[in-house]
Parts: C-alpha cells; structure tokens; sequence
C-alpha cells in the first residue's frame, strides 16, 4: 500500500494554533504532512522564509511524520513533485469554504489525481489568524 501524503501550504506567517491543529488532526488520516511555505514575491512578510520555516520545525520537532518546505510554484506541481496525493487545508469560517472551494475546484482542474481534504478549525481556533497573531505582535513591539 502506497504511504499517504499530504501537503498543507500557507504562508505561515507565523504559523498559527489552529494551523498546528490541522497538522495534528491531519496525521490521522494521512501517513506524511509536508508543511509548505509559500514565498510570493509581491507580498510582504513579517518573517523570512527561513524564519518561519525553523518555527515549523521546531514546534513539530518531536513528529517524524511531518516535514516543512518552502516552495514558489503551483501547489499542485510541488505536490507532483514531493509525490503528494492530498492537499490539506483548513476551515475557519463561511469565507474561508468559499475560497478554498474556488482553489480546490482549479487544482482538481489541473490535476484530478491529487485530492483537496478540507478540516474545520476546532471552536477554540476559529478567531485567530496570522493577521491578528502579526497585530499582537507589533502591537508589543511599538510600546
């Protein structure tokens, strides 16, 4: 049987609890969690790709099963790539569904071999993002 791996990309900045309970809940359904980070260039970011990966690492320190990379090109082609047949994404909200629907139905366009797997933030997750995470932490930084 072939081993099941799932990439869960992002942008990670910073990775948040809720996305550390994705990977977690997702390591029951799946044998492999490739952590990516994505590195756009017309975005600007709090931390570097080098930053924000050794976070990954070192809060999955104890996880053999989970890695972390980063990667510029299509999701689809990285999970081509690494052998990936998943795409793991997170749900926190109605907005959310409706984008990752959108993104999933154009990644099952351009490879209907490689499935989206769609998991509901836990209650306690749902209100935080890497946006309110970057606030708090300029906030701190200002005063």
């Amino acid at each position: 049987m072939s081993q099941k791996t799932a990439i869960f990309p992002g942008s990670f900045d910073p990775i948040t609890p809720g996305h550390e309970a994705i990977v977690r809940r997702g390591l029951a359904l799946f044998d492999r969690i490739i952590v990516a980070i994505g590195m756009n260039t017309d975005k600007h970011y709090m931390f570097s790709m080098d930053q924000r990966m050794q976070k990954v690492r070192d809060l999955f320190a104890a996880e053999s099963r989970v890695e972390v990379t980063g990667y510029s090109d299509m999701t689809v082609d990285l999970c081509r790539r690494l052998g990936a047949q998943f795409i793991l994404r997170g749900i926190r909200n109605a907005q959310d569904l409706e984008y990752e629907q959108t993104i999933a139905a154009v990644n099952r366009h351009l490879a209907p071999d490689i499935e989206t797997v769609l998991l509901l933030a836990d209650d306690a997750h749902r209100d935080i993002s890497s946006t309110i995470i970057r606030e708090q932490l300029a906030h701190k930084l200002n005063n």
